[in-house]
């Protein structure tokens, strides 16, 4: 085969139907008898499962029938997963009244028609196709008229060739979208089909046979020249089906070669699983994917030639950054997901920003090791790492970002630095707690902790007394061993029952009466209604499956910080729970450690609270409105979790001297603000 020999060919459907079918939205186990209408819905279905399950390797053909047509479109809408609304379909052959979208293949997969070369099938292949096969015998490929350079083959596939371009062209597709294959049987030589490449445009040569010796002769003969032949001659040229979403503003065609074949587009199959993040919904012009370093940087160059907006993307969870966005351009860093053990003796590691915290968990744990790095596994390294980084060790280890040795970087320029303590330095401060606004950090080396089984603790207390629950919770974290973390979640109450908080804990050990004995101040905290406690590795704590993103919607969420739960504080929360405007109130100790650190060490500037505040609310007015009356409690503000984007909170997250040196930086480094999406700093 003159292409990539680790393809899976699944050749089906296109069996022609006597009368209209409906094609029911179900599974293959399900398809009545004789429905010949599921047929199409259920092959895309198939295809797009097998392609997930093999990393991206199917190729689906469809045999040349009177309603191949017709199977195309419902395969291509089926696979259309990024469309919320139901697919439909009422032709002649098929009807679809209403199926559910998806899944999303892994790749786009190509979809090649199999037939003899009559002009309504040319022409099919032209409308319809990404690639049109054609059936031929070794010995006429080897046949070469008198004065013909190629054999009968060739201007027999010149001929196919010149009606698909013209159909193509009639259609407003590019001819060069359309692959040409062609499938031999029999002695098949380099010299016979070496002109289907060079003269006939032949991209995909398949050998048709069951003979070991033939196909031991094709492999080791024929097919390393008709490999680089193709090779050389290869074009790649996005679908009329893939074009005619793109947005504008964006210069498709100027994307990197090294960004190409990742990137996403809104028309291709894989957008569903990339145009959103956890909770926020999206629809970038856009998605690059670069897999290294070098290719972050040539993203970068590339998208600030673009005039649209420019979003970062790690794990897809932040809630208050601009992951996504809606026509502009995502560079999506989960391909750089590395987690590697740089030096045992000082438990120093290097993990890529991509990594989710889940995984990093599962590679530390084999050492005995952990890193304090948020409460939820789901979340992604880079936005976590340059901002703050609240966890379950927060109090016994400080922030994430205080385990930080150092960091590689890709800046708005495109050009590649790293900083630590000693280079780049003034950089390395900013990037503790600022990061996003310099530019993307493409590895992060840390100094982790050691850490062996832990105490996890669950408690549902009666939350009627908010103010007293708050109250009681903070003081008995503020006395508590630093080697607790809790927080403390609050709902809305449910009719008939009263108004219910939940705690979750963590105790770094592994003996339960310590851990009893930590967990019973704060389990007094209100009235008890159920708990659970275990011991349990950390990262079986941090485990989250991996999960396809698809939020949808703007979040509309608060943040602060707090040196203590006072009275007042209590009170104004007691206020905001009752006014209805949040449903998920979320307070998390935070303390011990990170309160050891020097204020102006890094550029987060939360080192003297000991709690840190969330709401979340489904107006943006009447939870700016409860919120910003309890400003006068707060002593800062945690930007991961902020959505207000009004100017003032960037001073609240960043106070005097902070934010000077941070615009300071930002002239230097980024003066063209080219990083502006996520509490942009004004150079």
């Amino acid at each position: 085969m003159a292409g990539r020999t680790d393809r899976i060919m699944l050749a089906a459907i296109a069996a022609p139907a006597a009368k209209p079918a409906t094609s029911q939205d179900t599974a293959p186990a399900a398809v009545p008898a004789g429905a010949a209408g599921t047929v199409p819905t259920v092959t895309a279905r198939a295809a797009a499962s097998l392609d997930l399950l093999t990393g991206g390797r199917v190729e689906l053909g469809l045999l040349a029938g009177a309603d191949t047509g017709e199977a195309a479109d419902i395969v291509r809408g089926v696979w259309s997963a990024a469309e919320r609304s139901p697919f439909r379909h009422d032709g002649e052959h098929h009807r679809v009244p209403g199926a559910e979208r998806g899944p999303a293949p892994a790749h786009d997969i190509p979809l090649w028609i199999a037939g003899e070369p009559g002009h309504e099938v040319l022409r099919l292949a032209a409308h319809k196709a990404d690639a049109w096969l054609f059936t031929a015998s070794g010995q006429d490929a080897d046949a070469a008229p008198a004065g013909g350079a190629g054999g009968r083959l060739v201007t027999a596939v010149t001929a196919a060739n010149a009606v698909i371009d013209e159909a193509a062209e009639a259609a407003g597709r590019d001819p060069r979208e359309i692959r040409r294959m062609v499938q031999v049987t029999g002695e098949a030589t380099a010299a016979g089909l070496l002109p289907l490449i060079e003269d006939a445009g032949i991209g995909t040569i398949l050998l048709a046979t069951d003979d070991s010796d033939t196909i031991r002769r094709f492999a080791e003969e024929a097919a390393p020249a008709l490999r680089a032949a193709a090779q050389e001659t290869a074009t790649q040229v996005k679908s009329l089906f893939v074009r005619k979403h793109r947005h504008a503003g964006i210069d498709y065609d100027a994307v990197p070669a090294s960004l190409a074949a990742s990137a996403v587009e809104p028309g291709d199959p894989g957008y569903a699983r990339v145009r959103s993040t956890y909770l926020r919904g999206g629809s970038p012009g856009l998605v690059l994917r670069p897999g290294t370093p070098d290719e972050v940087s040539e993203a970068v160059r590339y998208a600030r030639t673009q005039p649209v907006k420019l979003s970062i993307r790690s794990g897809g969870h932040g809630i208050s950054g601009r992951s996504t966005n809606h026509g502009g351009i995502v560079i999506d860093l989960s391909r750089l997901h590395a987690i590697d053990v740089l030096d045992k003796d000082t438990r120093r590691v290097r993990i890529e920003p991509g990594a989710r915290w889940s995984d990093v968990a599962a590679a530390l744990a084999p050492h005995g090791w952990a890193l304090s790095s948020g409460d939820y596994g789901g979340v992604g390294v880079g936005g976590l790492a340059t901002s703050g980084g609240i966890g379950w060790f927060v109090r016994e280890h400080g922030l994430t970002i205080d385990h930080l040795k150092a960091v590689e970087m890709v800046l708005a320029d495109g050009a590649r630095v790293r900083a630590d303590e000693e280079e780049n330095a003034e950089l390395f401060w900013g990037v503790r707690g600022a990061g996003a606004n310099f530019g993307i950090v493409t590895a992060f080396e840390f100094e982790v902790d050691e850490v062996g089984d832990v105490g996890f603790a669950q408690f549902v207390v009666d939350a009627t007394d908010t103010a007293g629950l708050l109250e009681r919770w903070g003081a008995a974290m503020e006395a508590a061993p630093r080697d607790l973390t809790s927080a403390l979640i609050i709902g809305r109450a449910r009719p008939g029952q009263p108004l219910m908080g939940q705690i979750m804990a963590v105790v770094d050990s592994d003996d339960a009466e310590t851990i009893v004995a930590r967990l019973q101040p704060i389990a007094a905290a209100a009235p008890l209604l159920d708990y659970s406690i275990q011991v349990l590795p950390y990262d079986a704590v941090m485990h989250v499956p991996p999960a396809a993103h698809e939020g949808q919607g703007e979040p509309v969420t608060r943040s602060g910080l707090a040196d203590h739960l006072t009275p007042e504080l209590a009170a104004a929360a007691q206020r905001l729970v009752a006014s209805g405007q949040t449903y998920f109130f979320h307070v998390r100790g935070i303390g011990g450690a990170s309160r050891d650190v020097p204020w102006d060490a890094t550029a987060y500037a939360g080192r003297s609270a000991s709690f840190q505040l969330v709401a979340f609310g489904h107006s943006r007015r009447g939870l700016d409105a409860a919120w910003d009356a309890m400003l006068g409690h707060f002593s800062g503000l945690y930007i991961n979790f902020e959505t207000d984007q009004r100017p003032e909170r960037l001073l609240q997250a960043y106070p005097e001297p902070t934010l000077r040196r941070l615009r300071e930086l930002k002239r230097r480094y980024d003066p063209g603000n080219v990083f502006r999406d996520n509490f942009a700093i004004e150079p």
